[in-house]
């Protein structure tokens, strides 16, 4: 049967997006506000001239609860048919926020794919659990930094790696910067990083990873993913703000590639910084992010050179790791400016399933950076073993 050959059947299985709507004084004009949302995401089309009734009652949202939050706010959980967002995830994305990002005072919140939708997608390859056994680290967080600063040259850049590497960091990425500049360009870069991180793995028995920059135009994406395979490279860093979270998604679903991926937040701000607007902080760093397949999730935590709160960042930490379907749990990556003096504090906040990101303090130090980061190793492990005997208490 083709879709011409009969009247409108669908299977009338739906996934839950929920929404805050702001500026609405009234039930009444919250109530017109969701109902047109369910139109706009749908159809598109004023619900008068809908041509049947078919489509209205199986296409087009339904509104499943309005509750009020306090003045003028709103939650508005809408149900979506699963057919409406297709076998895709650009379509996903634009039926839970696509038309709708354009109108003042909603805000996407949080979304429950359900089964039937919820297992066309494979997600993240290793999560937390992979990454530890990737890497052999079972009791503490993970340690991570990034390669810096814009303007060294691969064999600079090579390097520090290795320092890095001795030191034991687990997760050497490139900074999100980098990709295929003529001071430092991309597949020079990335074989002598990646042989570098080996080399200082065989010197310590380590298994730290270098994780390259891939994110690229468009058709660029999957052969720069390839050269960073052939050369070894234990993992790739993308930003799918920029390249798009399909492009991410792709990554992640091809076996013959089968590399971690560490998700960075660039040109995703904007979508989480009005409260009555844009995205939840756990929607776009935590539950969009394993869709698309990132093991791992970089954002900005609070007291750092960005303005997200305590309790931001600890909706992004239960995005991350709270049973979402089948979908593996990813590490969340605290970062932008943090210091050594902090990591008490960030384990106390955050627990020891966490990466912990930490760039310029490790050069900060004023002497020799491997040294540094031995000593970042027992900050974390004193810090991880106090959090467990107070866990015991």
């Amino acid at each position: 049967m083709t879709a011409e050959d009969g009247p409108l059947t669908l299977s009338g299985d739906r996934f839950t997006a929920i929404y805050h709507l702001a500026g609405a004084p009234t039930a009444a004009q919250a109530r017109q506000r969701a109902r047109d949302l369910c139109l706009e995401q749908t159809v598109e089309f004023p619900d008068e001239l809908i041509p049947n009734a078919a489509i209205r009652e199986q296409i087009v949202g339904q509104v499943a609860a309005l509750e009020p939050l306090g003045a003028d706010r709103w939650e508005a959980v809408i149900r979506y048919p699963v057919e409406v967002a297709g076998r895709e995830l650009t379509q996903l994305v634009n039926c839970l926020f696509g038309n709708i990002s354009i109108k003042p005072g909603i805000r996407l919140m949080g979304f429950d794919l359900g089964e039937s939708l919820g297992r066309l997608y494979r997600g993240p390859r290793f999560g937390q659990a992979g990454l530890r056994d990737l890497l052999g680290v079972r009791d503490r967080p993970l340690l991570c930094t990034a390669l810096k600063p814009m303007g060294l040259n691969p064999s600079e850049l090579a390097r520090l790696a290795y320092r890095l590497a001795r030191g034991g960091i687990d997760l050497i990425k490139d900074d999100h910067g980098l990709t295929d500049q003529c001071f430092c360009p991309f597949e020079e870069r990335v074989a002598r990083c990646a042989e570098a991180v080996a080399r200082a793995n065989r010197e310590t028995g380590g298994r730290a990873l270098y994780l390259p920059n891939v994110t690229a135009p468009a058709a660029e994406i999957a052969r720069r993913a390839r050269h960073a395979q052939r050369c070894g490279a234990g993992g790739l860093l993308f930003c799918p703000g920029l390249a798009g979270l399909d492009a991410m998604r792709a990554l992640a679903d091809e076996d013959t590639l089968a590399l971690p991926i560490l998700s960075h937040p660039a040109f995703q701000g904007s979508f989480t910084l009005h409260p009555d607007a844009g995205l939840g902080h756990g929607v776009l760093y935590g539950q969009l992010n394993r869709l698309a397949g990132a093991d791992a999730t970089i954002f900005p935590s609070y007291g750092g050179r960005f303005a997200f709160t305590p309790r931001e960042c600890l909706d992004i930490v239960d995005a991350a790791t709270r049973p979402m379907g089948a979908l593996r749990a990813i590490f969340p990556v605290p970062a932008g400016g943090m210091g050594l003096k902090r990591i008490p504090e960030l384990i106390g906040v955050y627990g020891r399933d966490c990466c912990l990101l930490i760039g310029g303090d490790l050069h900060a130090q004023g002497k020799d950076l491997t040294a540094t980061c031995r000593d970042f190793m027992d900050a974390v492990q004193a810090a991880s073993s106090d959090s467990q005997e107070q866990g015991l208490r």
